[in-house]
């Protein structure tokens, strides 16, 4: 894992990143909305698509309880056009390609794959309340059943 890492109660590093189809989106322009940003290895791959799936199915009852979705990963916007279009993602996916992002939550590092150590996205979601702090930082997360954890984490169990 990065060296650094965020904690609850952390101001949320702001950040400027483009969608899939090159719009800026930047955190503080999100300020009075509640934000779950998930970090994710790569488009298109099967984990990746699990959880974004996952996002998208859940998506009218996070809406509906004030919280805004956005994806980040390492990939280059085509990649993420693709990826948004063969899913049918209504929420934004950013790109990160220099990972600045990443390593300001600490969402790129050390992780075990396949029992060996490598550099690597860490599979991170963090929970950004109204004004810019974060409420959860959740790191090694899941793909499969992270939508429902995080749900429960949040009381929006049905």
């Amino acid at each position: 894992m990065s060296s650094l890492t965020l904690d609850a109660g952390s101001s949320a590093p702001d950040f400027s990143l483009p969608d899939k189809d090159g719009n800026a989106h930047q955190l503080s322009g999100y300020r009075g909305k509640k934000v779950i940003l998930y970090f994710y290895p790569a488009a298109s791959t099967p984990g990746c698509t699990t959880q974004a799936c996952d996002f998208r199915d859940n998506m009218a009852s996070l809406q509906a309880a004030g919280y805004v979705v956005l994806g980040i990963s390492k990939d280059k916007l085509p990649a993420l056009q693709k990826f948004a279009q063969n899913e049918n993602l209504g929420f934004p996916l950013l790109s990160d390609e220099d990972l600045s992002v990443h390593n300001a939550y600490g969402a790129f590092g050390e992780k075990s794959m396949y029992g060996e150590t490598v550099m690597g996205v860490i599979r991170s979601t963090f929970v950004v309340d109204e004004n810019g702090a974060v409420e959860h930082a959740l790191y090694n997360v899941k793909a499969t059943g992270h939508v429902a954890m995080l749900r429960k984490k949040l009381g929006l169990d049905d």
